[in-house]
């Protein structure tokens, strides 16, 4: 297995450059979301369609509206919150991750776990692969894979404890050209159990940065291939706006 170096380097340039990357500090994009992953936890239509206000250098988002009209959810690394407009605090969890430990999380989510969830998430899919620039990151790329007639170059990666995430080891999928086609990781706040294939398309270039602008995950099989159904979580990204340097 080879260090993983050389294939990084190209996806990052793919996705837009490391010297364009550095000039991004906020991207603002809206946001459209469904599937079944969240009603499994009886949280409804919570990020049917948002704004995001997501930082590029630390795991931090504003999601606008959320839990209802006029409300906004702040997601910053461990710690979540629900403000009002005018910033009043209406409700705040701290060590949102460990939260999750508890019996009631196997059957039932309230806003502020699906405000981690869908926080940590947005933000990993946002700055992957500039994120795996970041020290603490451990990568190495591993053998190719097969599908639907292409062969994509993969890269382990595991993610360092301060990060928040899905699961500390994932595996990410890229084509020739360098562009991340495919990830796979496991969704621990839900179980060990949620496997999942997530998979990027319609790519468009805002400014210089490339987005996927759909996104679908399904369930993984254990020999690496994907259920058909159901679509776990779909993403569909409207618009993309790049905040400049500050």
């Amino acid at each position: 297995m080879a260090s993983g170096q050389d294939l990084l380097n190209k996806a990052v340039e793919a996705h837009g450059g490391l010297k364009r990357w550095q000039t991004i500090k906020k991207i603002e994009a809206r946001i459209r979301c469904g599937g079944a992953a969240l009603p499994l936890r009886f949280k409804f239509g919570t990020f049917k369609s948002y704004r995001a206000l997501i930082s590029t250098a630390e795991p931090n988002i504003v999601f606008f509206p959320f839990a209802g009209k006029g409300k906004r959810g702040i997601f910053s690394g461990n710690t979540v919150r629900i403000e009002s407009e005018s910033g009043r605090v209406l409700a705040e969890r701290s060590n949102a991750k460990a939260a999750f430990k508890t019996f009631r999380h196997k059957f039932y989510w309230d806003h502020l776990d699906a405000l981690y969830f869908g926080g940590y998430a947005i933000w990993n899919y946002f700055t992957v692969p500039f994120l795996f620039l970041q020290e603490g990151f451990e990568i190495q790329e591993i053998e190719p894979w097969e599908e639907n007639g292409q062969t994509w170059r993969r890269l382990r990666v595991f993610f360092p404890p301060h990060i928040p995430t899905h699961s500390r080891e994932q595996v990410f999928y890229f084509n020739s050209d360098g562009v991340l086609m495919r990830l796979d990781y496991t969704a621990e706040v839900f179980g060990g159990w949620a496997k999942a294939v997530h998979y990027c398309r319609d790519y468009r270039n805002y400014s210089g940065l490339l987005v996927p602008t759909r996104r679908q995950v399904l369930p993984r099989k254990s020999d690496g291939h994907p259920r058909n159904f159901p679509t776990l979580v779909w993403i569909e990204v409207e618009e993309v706006a790049l905040g400049p340097p500050q």
